[in-house]
């Protein structure tokens, strides 16, 4: 069976809650959409705001306070919010990547650790966290156990590897500049193949349920693993799997009965956070950012900046300034396109109202360095 480019941007949109937003209990609608890309503490937040329709910002603060949704290192290397039954899969499917990129880091190894030295420092790493400890306190710990100072770098790469969850520290968002953590409530098995095998295939099949249908090289993207590990655990997956023929003959991979819409289906336009998962979840990413755009929106230091999504598609950026959201359309957009983007940036400035009205401000200097801009608007919702 055939998928049409557009089709599969309708797919991917419908799997995202981004074709309407649904009536859905925060804890529910992460599980749907696998992954919250979170290096921004306001992100998640925005991303369930376009998603999930009369959305409470308390009601992820309860999720994320009670740990029913974790925010850890896990795929690509950064952070990410996922639902907290999910966690411990995605964890061991990272595991070989986590491991080589961490302590196989010339930072973390120019400290003279080794990792066997890691990993006997793990364990009762995660036995001190068993309950909230600041960064601080947990690197002082550490100082203690080696008995020398530990470098910030040296204890970055420790802490991005071991299984530890950010705990929430109040703010407007949650998580903020104090940074704390827990050890995770079920840890995962480490430095075993067959767990990190077993993960892997988990974290495909949750891939393809919230991003699919999608290629290996898809797979590898959205996770960061070598596509050989990827093409193991779809052979091992291959009863579960449909295969379909993608553009240019690429060969996708699906979850029988996956919704897959019409590729006429309207798309809403939408004011995304961020680093939203669909701009990075893909080896192509054209299936949502134009490639004449994708520089644009994606900064050489891999900043993801919040994008228009016009038919589905990045149109332009946007960011908060002084009497609304400031809207940078790339290409002439239609009328109607413009007034739903007003009425998006009236539900937004309520959002950021008592929070963080000028979110983003810090990525202001993209801004300064100049956008190609076919129209720039301020929507001021009114």
């Amino acid at each position: 069976m055939a998928i049409t480019a557009r089709a599969l941007n309708r797919s991917t949109l419908a799997r995202q809650l981004l074709l309407g937003r649904e009536s859905l209990d925060v804890v529910d609608a992460v599980r749907r959409v696998v992954a919250l890309q979170a290096q921004h503490p306001a992100s998640p937040y925005l991303a369930l705001w376009n998603r999930l329709s009369d959305f409470d910002p308390a009601g992820l603060e309860t999720a994320v306070d009670g740990f029913q949704v974790v925010k850890s290192t896990l795929m690509r290397i950064t952070l990410h919010m996922v639902h907290a039954e999910d966690y411990r899969a995605f964890r061991e499917a990272m595991e070989p990547t986590l491991r080589a990129s961490r302590l196989g880091d010339a930072r973390f190894t120019a400290s003279g650790l080794t990792l066997d030295d890691a990993d006997a420092l793990v364990p009762d790493l995660l036995k001190y966290a068993d309950r909230p400890r600041t960064s601080a306190e947990m690197r002082g710990w550490l100082e203690e156990r080696v008995g020398a100072p530990m470098e910030p770098v040296t204890w970055r790469m420790l802490r991005q590897y071991a299984p530890l969850w950010h705990a929430p520290v109040g703010g407007p968002w949650s998580f903020g500049t104090v940074q704390s953590y827990v050890a995770a409530d079920t840890l995962p098995v480490l430095t075993d193949p067959d767990a990190a095998a077993e993960g892997l295939r988990t974290l495909i099949r949750r891939y393809l349920e919230g991003f699919g249908p999608a290629s290996v090289a898809d797979m590898a993207q959205f996770a960061l693993v070598q596509r050989a590990r990827v093409r193991t655990a779809v052979q091992a997956l291959a009863g579960e799997l449909e295969q379909l023929e993608g553009p240019g003959g690429t060969v996708l991979y699906d979850i029988p009965g996956a919704p897959r819409p019409a590729e006429d289906t309207p798309a809403p336009p939408r004011l995304m956070a961020m680093w939203d998962s669909i701009l990075l979840a893909y080896a192509d990413r054209s299936r949502v950012v134009p490639p004449a755009y994708r520089k644009l929106v994606t900064r050489v230091n891999g900043d993801v900046l919040p994008t228009l999504l016009v038919d589905g598609h990045v149109a332009g950026v946007w960011r908060p300034v002084d009497g609304g959201i400031e809207a940078t359309a790339f290409h002439p957009l239609p009328g109607p396109v413009w007034q739903g983007l007003a009425a998006e940036a009236r539900s937004l400035r309520a959002l950021l109202a008592d929070r963080d009205p000028r979110v983003y401000s810090r990525y202001d200097h993209w801004w300064t360095k100049g956008l190609p801009a076919a129209e720039t608007r301020l929507l001021t919702g009114d």
